[in-house]
């Protein structure tokens, strides 16, 4: 098979898959492609499409390859499909910070860093797949562990935990207290899906 048809296997594949494909997965499916060969036809279809001005990009997100739109296309498609965007508030992205940067980490060593219950929270976070329960602390009473989920990764835009903005960076993208924030944080990318506030009680942040 000649390279040129292998990379609209590889394109057909991108946009087919219901949730990032790995490399790995590319190059088990077309036939005589070596993985660091799938890499490098991603890379090339990706060029194509910035070269062309495509309304859509691929992105390296939850360690695999995804089509998505363009960000500035974003107020079009909320309007074809009248969904709301995904809303967090301060409550939430604090909570979520620091399983992020902790994990896995219980809830009571949450409650630590943020001085407030967070049980309302997390269930909020458990029910969008944003957090998941990760086993067990070994020590008594067995306390629960949670750690970010791949989904949480794929509504931020991230391919691995290791592109976590750094602590200072996520202080900058949470909304302040009583602010009337809204609006994608600009380093992080997000698909808008129907979801409900968490009822933090606070200004929401909007992850387009």
């Amino acid at each position: 098979m000649d390279r040129d048809s292998q990379k609209r296997i590889v394109e057909a594949l991108v946009l087919g898959a219901p949730e990032p494909v790995t490399a790995q997965k590319i190059a088990d499916v077309v036939p005589g492609l070596e993985v660091e060969d799938a890499r490098a036809l991603v890379a090339e279809l990706g060029r194509e499409y910035e070269e062309q001005g495509r309304a859509f990009e691929i992105w390296e997100v939850a360690g695999g390859y995804q089509l998505r739109t363009r960000p500035e296309y974003a107020s079009y498609l909320r309007l074809l499909h009248r969904e709301r965007p995904l809303r967090l508030s301060r409550a939430a992205l604090e909570t979520l910070a620091v399983v992020a940067y902790r994990q896995p980490v219980t809830r009571a060593e949450i409650e630590a860093v943020r001085g407030v219950e967070v049980d309302a929270v997390m269930r909020s976070l458990l029910e969008r797949q944003l957090v998941r329960i990760a086993g067990h602390r070994e020590v008594p009473g067995r306390p629960m562990l949670y750690a970010t989920t791949k989904r949480f990764l794929e509504v931020f835009g991230l391919g691995r935990l290791d592109d976590l903005p750094t602590l200072r960076e996520m202080e900058e993208l949470l909304p302040p207290p009583g602010s009337d924030a809204g609006g994608p944080p600009p380093p992080l990318g997000a698909a808008a899906e129907p979801e409900e506030d968490d009822g933090g009680g606070e200004a929401p942040l909007e992850l387009h």
